[in-house]
């Protein structure tokens, strides 16, 4: 009998299924105490996710200049990633620095227009590179690692503002929502631009900063960042929508609680109200002043090709009926109505009234203003909240109260798509063909 009890049960799992079942046991209690730590740390995961997606940023311009670029766009037959980061508005960037801005206005020889000039371009950016330049940097080198440093600031303060609670519905699970939304905010498709002296990353920090600050309702700090905000890009408009709709909302808030609504804060929204006013006109304003010719900016933005003289989403329309008659036309209507639901609905309502109302109001500013061109990809860089729409959709339950219980892998087949849309747009977009290339 004692041999008997001694022995292996004829239904007891083989040796190697029972490592294989305790292998995935603790493969699974790995996995929960990384994703703990992460959780933990937040800024130390946010950091190394941005590094990982600086890097893939880089093999992307590296395949790039490797097997895409025209030799012809960079004057010698080898290009290198070095050739890759000055290109395209890097070069009016570097004008700035070492030229700053033509006065009197640049006109065409032989039809007297105002013709393309850098007054297109804000200065701050610029500027800031020339002072980084002071400690021996060369332009390209200078506007990267003030775009790398950049880039961190502005994952950090994205993250402060998914985590929010104010004015935001309730969410159980927001900080692994949050972490991930930023996390993905890393690979959005045009990422690539902030390993070249672009003003993106810098755009980005001032935006995320003054959203951060509004929702938790620092009035003065708005104003201390709409100013060189104003410098930088022109989406004082939006942001503007964003305040006073955060006014409003605080208001009612107050007023239905029975206080007196916004005491002691009226020369506070004053300075930020009259500080946005100053953002959205400051460059255009100087650039009048400097030149001589009120209009100045303008006219540079038309020879561009910006007209939004003819009509905001005029040129839009026009674009989609050129391409594909009616059925372009609703196909733009639906692609707007589909974001609009995504930000209004469920997936957006986790976040606060200030980020949703960005999210609403700067997309439809740029097809307001901006013509059909392949920058609107690199514009929507700045446009957060749909990396926190995109989380939303990959990780939550239909009525999103819960995240799925297979999330990660939901999270990594989107992963895997937005890397090949960055490996697509940096090898499509970011090359340059003297006689055939549309800017990204």
């Amino acid at each position: 009998m004692a041999r008997a009890e001694l022995a292996p049960a004829a239904d007891a799992p083989p040796e190697a299924a029972r490592r294989s079942v305790l292998r995935r046991l603790l493969t699974s209690q790995g996995r929960h105490e990384l994703a703990g730590r992460a959780l933990q740390r937040p800024v130390l995961t946010l950091l190394v996710v941005y590094a990982v997606s600086r890097v893939v940023s880089l093999v992307a311009i590296w395949v790039a200049a490797t097997w895409f670029q025209n030799p012809a766009g960079v004057g010698h037959p080898d290009p290198t990633v070095g050739d890759m980061v000055g290109l395209w508005d890097g070069v009016w960037y570097h004008r700035i620095v070492t030229d700053g801005y033509p006065v009197p206005l640049p006109r065409d020889a032989d039809t007297g227009f105002v013709t393309y000039s850098a007054w297109a371009f804000y200065p701050l950016y610029p500027y800031l590179v020339k002072g980084l330049m002071v400690t021996g940097m060369s332009f390209e080198v200078a506007g990267v690692v003030l775009n790398l440093v950049l880039g961190a600031v502005g994952v950090v303060l994205i993250h402060a503002l998914f985590r929010t609670t104010y004015h935001a519905a309730r969410q159980p699970q927001r900080e692994r929502l949050a972490l991930v939304a930023a996390c993905l905010w890393c690979f959005y498709p045009t990422t690539s631009v902030m390993l070249k002296p672009y003003t993106e990353a810098l755009a980005v920090a001032l935006v995320a900063a003054a959203l951060l600050v509004l929702v938790r309702r620092h009035y003065l700090l708005v104003a201390a960042v709409a100013i060189p905000l104003g410098f930088t890009r022109g989406v004082a408009p939006a942001l503007g929508l964003a305040v006073l709709i955060h006014l409003v909302v605080r208001w009612r808030e107050e007023r239905a609680l029975g206080l007196r609504p916004l005491a002691g804060q009226g020369w506070r929204i004053v300075v930020m109200l009259a500080a946005v006013g100053v953002s959205a006109v400051a460059w255009p304003a100087v650039a009048g002043i400097a030149t001589g010719v009120p209009t100045a900016f303008f006219d540079v933005q038309a020879a561009w090709g910006q007209k939004p003289a003819d009509g905001p989403f005029v040129l839009w329309f026009q674009w989609a009926w050129d391409a594909k008659g009616v059925f372009g036309v609703v196909v733009l209507l639906a692609l707007a109505a589909t974001y609009g639901a995504l930000v209004l609905g469920r997936h957006g309502r986790w976040m606060s009234v200030e980020m949703r109302v960005w999210a609403l109001a700067y997309p439809f500013f740029l097809f307001a203003v901006v013509r059909p061109i392949t920058s609107m990809w690199r514009f929507l860089l700045l446009d957060m909240p749909l990396a926190a729409l995109l989380a939303s959709v990959a990780m939550r339950t239909a009525d999103g109260q819960q995240v799925v219980p297979h999330w990660k892998r939901r999270v990594g087949v989107v992963l895997l798509v937005l890397v090949g849309g960055v490996l697509w747009w940096t090898c499509t977009l970011l090359t340059y063909t003297p006689w055939g290339s549309f800017p990204p």
